[in-house]
């Protein structure tokens, strides 16, 4: 992990087209200014790995389906002609 030390109006570059300034201090809590490209994701960690986590469990969800559906589809009485 690389740790820097800024200051107030001060920011860091990630890559050519990702800027993070730092827009005010006040005690323990930062505010961060983020410029990146739209087409970029950009949120806040905990609100990531909640998103992780929906989209593991809906994944998850789909497997269950897709058992239940195979289960009915071996389990199916021939029927007779």
């Amino acid at each position: 992990m690389l740790v820097l030390s800024r200051k107030k109006n001060e920011s860091i570059m990630i890559g050519d087209t990702i800027e993070i300034k730092i827009i005010s201090i006040d005690g323990e809590q930062i505010r961060l200014g983020i410029e990146a490209p739209r087409n970029l994701e950009v949120y806040r960690k905990e609100i990531f790995d909640a998103i992780q986590e929906e989209n593991r469990l809906a994944t998850n969800g789909q497997a269950d389906w897709s058992t239940i559906k195979q289960l009915l589809r071996t389990s199916e009485v021939p029927k007779d002609n």
